[in-house]
């Protein structure tokens, strides 16, 4: 069990930091929207949200959120084609240097599909949650909102 979690996480560490590294970066991305703004006032960086964000709500009480992209989004992480995937509607609590009770954010490594149900920002790394396990990454990685690709579908 303990080899097998320790192939998980290190899948994981190397599936988050290719999610952040795009080879054709655009070179007319589109301006950050309020939720990645808002991203910035909580100490994370803009690139956990894709660019597609088309609206969101935050209440500044309790924290909670939801991000509506307008679409599902699926994301191909090389070299190994990883699958990430953006739900239509993302959803959690979120204060300062955390993020609790995600939903909507889903990753493919062993042939199975993993939520990543929290983050944390720590000095300039960040700190993903998937489960028990946990996989921390230099939060540079994530300066850029990734694009969606293909055709965005409902789900």
């Amino acid at each position: 069990m303990g080899k097998s979690l320790f192939l998980f996480s290190l899948h994981f560490i190397l599936l988050i930091s290719l999610s952040s590294q795009d080879p054709n970066p655009n070179p007319n991305p589109k301006p950050p929207t309020e939720a990645h703004t808002e991203l910035t006032n909580y100490g994370f960086p803009i690139g956990l949200l894709p660019s597609s964000v088309s609206g969101y709500s935050l209440n500044q009480t309790s924290g909670s959120f939801s991000v509506d992209l307008g679409g599902a989004c699926r994301i191909t992480l090389p070299p190994d084609n990883y699958l990430a995937t953006y739900s239509k509607k993302i959803t959690g609590k979120i204060v300062k240097g955390r993020i609790v009770e995600l939903e909507g954010i889903r990753v493919r490594a062993f042939f199975k599909w993993w939520s990543i149900t929290g983050i944390k920002s720590s000095g300039d790394n960040l700190v993903f949650e998937v489960g028990m396990v946990s996989a921390k990454y230099p939060s540079k990685n994530f300066d850029t909102s990734p694009d969606c690709e293909g055709k965005r579908s409902a789900s």
